[in-house]
């Protein structure tokens, strides 16, 4: 249901402004509205005015904001780690946060700066890691003298190996040899091993084939192959480790100061709201005042709160609402535990008028009654009790999914309910014992469910239409009130002169039905204008889309019969099980989906579109941690 809202008015002496706003955030009752339209009476504009924040309180603002960017920029130099709760109290020490944080930060800042240029460096020769874990034990194995020279080469193509190997012996006449290994990014790591005067043959050979020589550093040029190597894997370990030895400065750092600062930075956020929403309020000379919306529930509370703390001096009062603030009303749904579930199919939905109806029950009602008519069989209704609760046990702390899965539980118990009516449990297992249905079979009797479908959909567009006429009510739009009540009564008269005729009525029955419906037909012009009579029909198949009940019912009666029979010609009690067994597994997702996406069509399309005006405001009271 939509909550009764009322329209208040906060007023006392301007230096408790501050006192006010504080305690109307620790309450979260109220909702500020920034607008004083609807609320000063004309003839007072002249005197109230937006409240204006003196030179301390700006310069209290540009402080605590200047604060706040410092102490985010230390926070984003720090380690995420869990930290204690301190329990410090900010306010006393601001200014001494002020000075150590700058202090602090320019130290983590230098660590930062140092740890990205070790890293930079460390990303430079890091492409040669995987290259010395994939040669080093190839060159324990090399006996190493003076004449003979390395070189080392990458090998993305290993198809080219053979090639290369071959070209090398015929240069060096058999004088050189290749080693290869698997490196960790995917190509092959390999040395050659060749006499120095042949080097330079063999470095030229590489170039002309498109085969490149290991680039290494330029400042370790004059070195061995051997000790070039030597030398990268120690500055890798080097610089890894200060890059080790920064983080544990910063995480030491983060352990001893990020308590402080976190409960500081949470202090001036309030600080900073509590300025921001100083901007909404309004002041004369000696008063100020605050507008807003508040559950009228809550009035009598927050008056209490506001007399205790003021002792007076603050007087809240609530204000007459007029039918221009219908459009600005914020708006709470709040319903019983059986339907707050449901809200989770309003929630895709733009949120109702404060002047509409809260269509929550509603759905909550009709939903599961669509989707068991639907399903209508007790195994797949148990098969879908039984996965709810195990979702909604293991789901508990996520909202939505413990919404979608206790929607499940309430539609799967309806489900088994008219699965028990149509005599249904895996299709028409029943019937194989003997058990025959308690009211009907749906695979034989189509037109009865057919019937009933369209019955239910006859009274759902009945409530929808009633429930527009509630609305246009509340609105004082008579006309309009008018006009849906003789919609609901000339679709009565239609749908009780078809079920005479089809039931071979006399004419005394249908003649004054026919007067009926002739005499409202004007007045329906009259209150709804020359599309009404288009609008009256697009009802009328509103109720005829209600025998996609039927339909889709039908569908998932006549998958099961066709598991059930395939499962049976299979002549193997075991491949017959796991035949039926796959093809009910099937018809229960269908079971899921097909019935959920056509009762929430039938509500948001059908049902929806006869009452609810959309485009509301969300409520959003004014929070301690807004």
């Amino acid at each position: 249901m939509i909550v009764r809202m009322s329209k208040v008015e906060i007023a006392g002496p301007n230096d408790f402004l501050q006192d006010a706003v504080s305690l109307i955030r620790e309450t979260e009752m109220l909702q500020i509205e920034p607008s004083a339209i609807g609320f000063i009476e004309k003839g007072e504009e002249e005197y109230v005015r937006t409240f204006l924040p003196d030179k301390d309180s700006l310069s209290e603002r540009l402080f605590l904001e200047r604060l706040k960017s410092k102490i985010e920029e230390f926070f984003s130099y720090l380690p995420v780690i869990p930290a204690r709760k301190s329990y410090i109290e900010p306010r006393a020490i601001i200014e001494t946060v002020a000075e150590t944080i700058k202090r602090h930060t320019s130290a983590c800042r230098d660590m930062h700066q140092r740890k990205e240029l070790l890293k930079k460096e460390l990303a430079g020769i890091s492409n040669y890691a995987s290259f010395l874990d994939a040669v080093e034990h190839l060159l324990e194995d090399i006996e190493q003298t003076p004449n003979l020279e390395i070189i080392g080469l990458t090998i993305k193509e290993p198809v080219m190996l053979d090639h290369l190997k071959e070209l090398i012996r015929r240069l060096t006449d058999d004088e050189s040899r290749v080693v290869t290994a698997n490196a960790s990014n995917g190509t092959l790591a390999g040395l050659i091993i060749t006499l120095k005067d042949k080097s330079e043959n063999v470095k030229r050979l590489l170039k002309d084939e498109n085969v490149p020589e290991l680039d290494l550093p330029i400042s370790i040029e004059g070195l061995s192959f051997t000790e070039k190597l030597g030398v990268l894997k120690r500055k890798i370990t080097e610089i890894s480790a200060g890059i080790e030895a920064i983080d544990r400065d910063l995480e030491t750092v983060a352990k001893r100061w990020l308590p402080i600062y976190r409960r500081a930075l949470e202090w001036i956020n309030e600080r900073l709201s509590l300025l921001r929403t100083l901007s909404s309020t309004f002041e004369t000379r000696f008063c100020f005042f605050i507008y807003g919306w508040m559950p009228a529930e809550d009035t009598e509370k927050l008056k209490k709160k506001l007399n205790e703390r003021f002792e007076g001096k603050v007087a809240l009062e609530e204000k007459g609402t007029v039918e221009e603030d219908i459009e600005r009303v914020p708006v709470i749904l709040r319903n019983p535990p059986y339907f707050q579930p449901f809200e989770l199919f309003m929630r895709l939905f733009p949120f109702p008028r404060y002047s509409s109806v809260d269509p929550t029950p509603f759905m909550a009602i009709f939903f599961p009654v669509f989707f068991g008519m639907i399903l209508g069989d007790a195994g797949y209704g148990l098969m879908l009790l039984i996965i709810s609760l195990i979702t909604a046990k293991r789901f508990k702390l996520k909202k939505t999914v413990r919404d979608a899965s206790k929607i499940l539980l309430i539609s799967s118990i309806y489900a088994v309910f008219f699965g028990v009516l149509y005599g249904e449990f895996f299709g028409e297992l029943p019937r194989l014992i003997g058990i025959e249905p308690i009211c009907i079979e749906r695979r034989t009797a189509i037109m009865p469910v057919l019937y009933f479908a369209l019955t239910v959909g006859i009274v759902h567009i009945m409530i929808g239409l009633f429930l527009g006429a509630l609305t246009a009510f509340r609105k004082r739009a008579k006309k309009e009130v008018l006009y849906r009540l003789i919609n609901i009564v000339i679709i009565l008269c239609i749908i009780t002169l078809v079920i005479a005729i089809y039931g071979d009525a006399s004419r005394l029955f249908t003649v004054p039905v026919v007067i009926a419906i002739v005499i409202l037909t004007p007045l329906l012009f009259f209150t709804g204008g020359l599309l009404a009579p288009l609008e009256l029909l697009k009802t009328m198949g509103n109720i005829f889309s209600y025998a996609r009940i039927m339909a889709i019912g039908l569908a998932s009666v006549l998958l099961a019969f066709v598991a059930n029979t395939i499962a049976g010609m299979t002549g193997n009690i075991a491949l017959g099980i796991v035949v039926a067994g796959l093809l009910h597994l099937l018809n229960i997702i269908l079971g899921i989906f097909s019935p959920a996406v056509h009762a929430l069509r039938l509500h948001y399309v059908e049902f929806f579109s006869k009452f609810l005006e959309i485009g509301g405001r969300k409520f959003e009271p004014l929070k301690k941690n807004g």
